[in-house]
This record gives structure tokens, C-alpha cells and sequence, in this order.
């Protein structure tokens, strides 16, 4: 501690104490810090968190107070509004300084501008910090001062300020917090966790806070990284990162993760091919958060002006479909696999999102909200950044897209990418079938008779598919 005074240091999305640079400045600038978290879901509307992440949020927090406790200090649970809990703590504990690590989405930044201004008014030095992406999105523009829409120039000219980057900050090795005369809230009275116990598998699964994003990292860059390129497309094996929930709450840096790759590369140049894949995959969630900053509509509109909500079916018969989607019951192996995976675990690999996306965008012609709407609740990485784009981008109908006519075929992906057993593991029923069925699904009535048939088929859905986008282009035209 080298300056005077008191801090408030606003914890969000960065539930972390190393390269946190909001709580390095208020260390290295105030007295005293005081850590506070305020729970105000209904200021993230529409898109207040769903069910899988609000466990999550519930355990990091825990993790986040047992960090903070073992540095001398404690986190402060409030509930909102949070304007008016941080003008009150200001005032009650004499606190002259507000810091925070900036939060992207569309309702957050509006939020924060004005806490910005009305405590800025009240008299109290507001500090903010790009704590959560590599490069800030209003800073990367074309030639022409626009912004990119196709991701590979745009990781072009972003990722040449990757080596600009100042090193990432170590925690605080001590934090001098003043007494509180109003404790906070305990994690628990929240009230985070699911009322009915569904989420019972995620424990085996997931570590959620710092210590367990390292203890990810460390294994994924000790272990799977020299084999990342050649591996990550296989679901049943483990041959990607995982961290995407611990990098959404902020639980591990993405600029410490960088440094970390870097030092890797000079120390072990002929696994670069493998750093620089994986490099791109940190690339796409930052554009992802780049496309939201600069086209804030897309969380829930299609970028592509053509689709809209008369491109896509509706009625009863539809909804039937999209529940026999949302619980793994398509008749569709891998398609029921990945749902079956989310709903186990709160988590699906990327391979199977794009294959079960596709199947209900396309072969069953629902619109993409509806299946951002279950991942969003479901997903224990829901970030509104990359599941608008992801679904979007698979639906061919946002920022660089995927054709519309490229439908995935769920047989051939199952044919190419069932390495590792995955289809048999999330659907035992299936066990000893052999690879016509694993693919296709029950092709007759002599089929697994404690298996769906499929309930579209896929052959004559992709037509139907082609023939929507042929419709969609005649419109444009008119």
C-alpha cells in the first residue's frame, strides 16, 4: 500500500486476484481497499443470468471470499441497486475512490456510465480498467473507421497488438481492509443454486473460482496443449481447454494466458502450430465481444436483416420439436448426445454446439433465439457475447456466417468425430449398437426400440432448408 485514502473495488465479472488491474491500482493508490460484490441480476435484463451459471456465480464467489480472507481482507456481498449501495458504502466508510475491470455488454456499459457519472458528482474518483479482453472493441477498426464484420481480418489486425501487451500483475500479497460496522451476505443467502437438483453432475465436473481455473490451465498447458490442434474437434476426448466459464466470471486472465503461451513459444518453437490454433480460439470469444460492442442489437436480432422472425417456422408442431431437442430426444445420436452432455454437466464441446445449432436452426427451421434462449440457461459458460454470435454464426444469418446452405449432416460429423466413444457415453442405450445406427439413428423398426426414431428426415430437411434460403433471396430481390 503506498497512497492514502480508502478504495471501493467493484468485483464483476473478474473474480480473481492476479492481473486484476482494477484492484492493483487501488492497492498500489489507496490505504485501504475494500472488496465488495453487489447482486443485481435484474440490471443484466433481458438476459439475466440463467440457471447453470448462477451455480457457477454461487461457488465462485465462495472462492473469491476464501482468497480474499487468506490475504488479510473479505469480499462484501450486497444486493442492488448498485448505484445506491456504492454511493452508501462510500459515504459510510469514508471511501474516496471507485474502482472497477469494464464489463462489454450492451446493458452493462449503459449501466456503468451512469454510476460513472452520478458518483463522479457525488464527489468520488471513478477508475475503470479492461480487465476481461485482450484488446479493448472500440479501438480496432478497419481502414475506412468501420468496424470488422469478417473475423479473420479482424484477428489480422488485433491480434499484431497482441505483443504490445505490458505483463500481467501478480496478486497483492496483502490487502489492508478496514472493519465493516454492516457485514454483508453470505454467499448462500443469494439464493444461487437450482431449487430442483439438477445441476447434482456438475460438481464431478467443474471447479469453479481462481484456484481452479489455474489448476485447468496448468494441466491443459503441461498436458494438452502440444496436442490441441489435432484433437480439439474430437468430443469424446479431452483435447480443449475448458476454461471458457472460468474466463467468463473472470476467474483466470486472458492476458495472463498470453504471456503464458508466449513464454511457451520461445521456449518450445515447434509447438507453435498448436499455440497459434489455440491463440485464434481465444481470438474468436474476442471478437465475439467486439461484435457485440459495436452491433449491440445481435444479442437478440439477426445482423443479417433477411432473417427475420418470418424466416423461420413456427407453431405447435415446432414447439414439440424444440422440446424434444431441449432434452436429447431428436432420434438424432450425436445431436441427442450434446444435449443430453449439456443438461448432465452445463457444458457441450464446440464441434457438437455447431452440430445440434444446425439441426435446430436448419433442419428444423426454429428460430436461432429459441436455442440461445436453453444454452443461455443451460450453459455454465453462457456469455451473451459468444452465444449470440455462435448461434448466429451457425445459422448463417450473422457477422462472418457460415453460408446458410451449409447444413451440417449429423451422420457424417458422428462418422468423422466419435473418436473416444462420446455418442455411446451420453447415450448408453446405444452401447453395442453398431456404426450404422450410432450415426443415423434407428433406421427401421428392427432398430434399439429404447431409442426414438428420428423425428425429422435429415435428407428431405436439408432440402426444405435450401428451399427457405432460396425464398429468403427471391424476397431480396423483389
Amino acid at each position: 500500500m503506498s497512497g492514502t485514502g480508502t478504495a471501493l473495488v467493484w468485483f464483476r465479472r473478474d473474480l480473481r486476484l492476479d492481473d486484476n488491474p482494477a484492484l492493483s491500482a487501488a492497492v498500489e493508490q489507496c490505504q485501504h481497499v475494500i472488496p465488495l460484490y453487489i447482486h443485481a441480476p435484474e440490471e443484466e435484463a433481458p438476459w439475466t443470468p440463467g440457471a447453470a451459471s448462477r451455480w457457477w456465480l454461487h461457488h465462485s464467489l465462495n472462492a473469491l471470499r476464501d482468497s480474499l480472507r487468506d490475504n488479510g481482507s473479505d469480499l462484501l456481498i450486497l444486493r442492488g441497486p448498485s448505484q445506491e449501495r456504492l454511493l452508501d458504502k462510500a459515504r459510510r466508510s469514508g471511501a474516496t475512490h471507485l474502482f472497477w475491470n469494464r464489463c462489454h455488454e450492451p446493458t452493462m456499459i449503459e449501466r456503468d456510465r451512469e454510476i460513472e457519472r452520478e458518483l463522479g458528482d457525488a464527489g468520488l474518483a471513478c477508475h475503470s480498467f479492461n480487465g476481461n479482453l485482450l484488446n479493448e472493441p472500440g479501438t480496432i477498426l478497419t481502414g475506412q473507421g468501420t468496424p470488422y464484420r469478417v473475423f479473420t481480418a479482424y484477428w489480422k489486425s488485433a491480434g499484431r497488438r497482441l505483443w504490445e501487451l505490458s505483463p500481467p500483475s501478480p496478486p497483492p500479497s496483502r490487502l489492508d481492509t478496514p472493519p465493516s460496522p454492516a457485514p454483508g451476505l453470505h454467499p448462500d443467502e443469494l439464493e444461487l443454486l437450482p431449487v430442483i437438483p439438477w445441476h447434482k453432475g456438475f460438481t464431478a465436473v467443474w471447479e469453479p473460482g481462481e484456484s481452479g481455473a489455474w489448476n485447468r490451465w496448468s494441466n491443459f498447458v503441461g498436458e494438452g496443449l502440444e496436442r490441441y490442434e489435432s484433437q480439439r474437434d474430437f468430443p469424446g476426448i479431452e483435447g480443449t481447454s475448458r476454461l471458457s466459464a472460468h474466463l467468463h466470471f473472470g476467474e483466470i486472465s486472458p492476458r495472463r494466458m498470453l504471456w503464458e503461451i508466449r513464454q511457451r513459444m520461445d521456449r518450445e518453437p515447434t509447438l507453435s502450430r498448436h499455440l497459434e490454433c489455440y491463440l485464434g480460439q481465444v481470438g474468436w470469444r474476442e471478437f465475439a465481444h467486439y461484435t457485440l460492442f459495436h452491433f449491440p442489437h445481435s444479442a437478440d436480432r439477426s445482423l443479417d436483416s433477411r432473417f427475420s422472425d418470418a424466416a423461420w417456422k413456427a407453431g405447435d408442431h415446432q414447439a414439440e420439436q424444440l422440446q424434444r431437442w431441449q432434452r436429447g430426444e431428436t432420434g438424432i445420436p450425436i445431436v441427442d448426445a450434446g444435449m443430453r452432455q449439456l443438461w448432465q454437466t452445463g457444458w457441450m464441446h464446440n464441434r457438437v454446439r455447431m452440430i445440434v445449432a444446425s439441426f435446430l436452426t436448419k433442419n428444423l427451421g426454429i428460430h436461432w433465439r429459441e436455442g440461445a434462449r436453453w444454452f443461455w440457461d443451460t450453459l455454465v459458460d453462457a456469455d451473451l457475447a459468444n452465444n449470440s454470435l455462435g448461434w448466429q454464426w451457425t445459422a448463417g444469418c450473422g457477422v462472418d456466417a457460415a453460408p446458410y446452405f451449409r447444413v451440417f449432416n449429423p451422420a457424417r460429423q458422428a462418422d468423422r468425430f466419435n473418436a473416444g466413444g462420446y455418442i455411446q457415453r451420453w447415450l448408453p442405450e446405444l452401447k453395442g449398437a453398431d456404426k450404422a445406427v450410432l450415426h443415423n439413428g434407428r433406421l427401421d423398426t428392427d432398430g434399439p426400440m429404447d431409442y426414438r426414431p428420428p423425428i425429422v428426415d435429415l435428407n428431405q430437411s436439408r432440402r426444405d432448408a435450401l428451399q427457405r434460403w432460396e425464398r429468403i433471396k427471391r424476397q431480396e430481390r423483389a
